[in-house]
């Protein structure tokens, strides 16, 4: 296996590292948004089954009451208050550029709340004679990372996504400039590309059970890897002592420093990040040493918590107690369909000389119908049935259900702009939220501390 292998292999194993948090993730983002059914158990024949397909088994339609969706809303609307609205209410409106940039912190809050990643890549963009700076989210789906347990992710040893490009936009990246390596790559991708995607896709680990989502796009573009790995080497550190001049040099110039004799020479080991573009059949598309002048990796990152390597993000906390309210909605909604609601006792014998029972229907239905029977001693008289069996508890279980959503999440109604008392002031009331905001400081705290780091790798690209 050659070094270029190695870093691929590497890199794949980095992506299937990371198949849990893609599930987590997966199954956060379906309650998000409403879809809370698609849990599975075993059923009484032991056969895994939804939990939709089990209520619907059972008689009992599911209901969603989706809680979970406003909560998400509730917080990115209070971080577009309290954070991204600051230089407008502040006065002179906000510089050229970041209301692009508060929308894609806004998303990214979302993602951040749904999975607990907050990921962008800031990039210097070459647009024929000109450059210019971009700031992206990256999907989680799509990014690799080795594992790390540093909260700011120093200890980063390979990083990188997975692109899906047309033809012309993945030349533009990996060969533009050169006509001659433009049609190499048109070629590599116009031939035979599945099987010889199978065949490393084999050699590396892969099989059709996982991993298949990092070697095959399913959009029909072309599939790029992008890897940066941070590489060390031997470098010369000189001083040269008549000019005062301090500087690192490459190893193969030690004979030629020491020849100076004002020039005092060190051996010490340098850290580079390397960036390399893969196609999904092993070739080296382009590779090339980070261009920027922070000398790093364009990703920039936060994972939340971290505690022993793991994330946990603030809407798995919550999937449980959303879970309980749905199924108690449920159950309040099948006992109000199957109680008994103005059903009539009508005794055969007391019906009265031709009438039919269709005109006992009608009569009954109409609000000042009358319907004679015929009164015999000891026999039945007809009687209305109309049981009220919806107070059984539920509502105060689905009460406190919410309630612990609240207490989970801290997003309360002091927050959400809710149970405000019109007899208070407005100080008492904005004191009321901002106290309740403390249950998200960490939140707000953690992301506020990517963007920072953020804006310090924009400013030295």
């Amino acid at each position: 296996m050659n070094n270029n292998t190695a870093i691929l292999h590497a890199a794949f194993a980095a992506w299937n590292a990371a198949s849990q948090l893609r599930t987590r993730r997966e199954r956060n983002k379906r309650f998000t948004y409403g879809d809370q059914w698609g849990d599975t158990s075993l059923d009484s024949s032991g056969r895994r089954i939804s939990d939709w397909d089990r209520y619907n088994k059972e008689g009992h339609p599911p209901i969603t009451n989706n809680v979970l969706r406003q909560l998400v809303k509730s917080i990115v609307g209070r971080f577009r208050s309290q954070y991204l609205d600051k230089a407008t209410q502040q006065g002179g409106g906000k510089p050229a550029g970041t209301a692009e940039l508060d929308e894609l912190d806004a998303r990214l809050l979302e993602e951040f709340l749904i999975s607990g990643v907050c990921l962008q890549r800031v990039d210097l963009v070459h647009d024929l004679l000109e450059k210019h700076t971009q700031v992206s989210n990256v999907n989680v789906n799509r990014f690799f990372i080795n594992t790390i347990a540093d909260p700011l992710a120093r200890d980063c040893e390979i990083v990188g996504q997975v692109h899906d490009l047309s033809v012309a936009a993945l030349i533009k990246q990996v060969a533009a400039g050169s006509r001659r390596k433009a049609a190499w790559v048109r070629r590599l991708y116009s031939e035979d590309v599945e099987a010889r995607t199978a065949s490393l896709a084999t050699a590396l680990g892969a099989d059709s059970q996982s991993g298949t989502h990092f070697w095959y796009c399913p959009t029909g573009k072309c599939r790029a890897i992008e890897v940066w790995t941070l590489e060390s080497h031997e470098v010369l550190t000189c001083h040269n002592r008549a000019t005062s001049q301090v500087f690192v040099a490459p190893l193969g110039q030690l004979k030629k420093l020491k020849s100076n004799p004002d020039m005092s020479v060190n051996w010490d080991i340098a850290t580079t990040w390397h960036c390399r573009w893969f196609s999904p059949m092993g070739d080296l598309l382009a590779e090339y040493d980070s261009p920027y002048r922070h000398g790093s990796h364009p990703y920039v990152m936060r994972f939340y918590p971290l505690t022993d390597g793991e994330i946990h993000s603030f809407i798995e906390d919550m999937i449980d107690q959303q879970k309980l309210v749905n199924r108690l909605v449920t159950m309040v909604d099948h006992v109000m369909n199957s109680s008994a609601k103005g059903v009539l006792l009508y005794p055969e014998n007391a019906m009265p000389d031709g009438f039919t029972w269709s005109q006992v229907r009608q009569v009954w239905r109409s609000c000042d119908g009358v319907l004679p029977y015929n009164p015999q001693l000891g026999e039945a008289k007809p009687e209305q049935i109309s049981a009220n069996n919806t107070n059984f508890g539920a509502y105060p279980m689905i009460e406190l259900q919410l309630k612990m959503l609240e207490h989970i999440s801290g997003v309360s109604g002091a927050l959400r702009g809710q149970n405000v008392d019109t007899r208070g002031s407005s100080t008492l009331y904005q004191t009321q939220a901002d106290n309740a905001a403390i249950a998200l400081a960490d939140i707000f705290d953690t992301f506020n501390a990517f963007r920072q780091s953020r804006q310090a790798k924009l400013a030295r690209l």
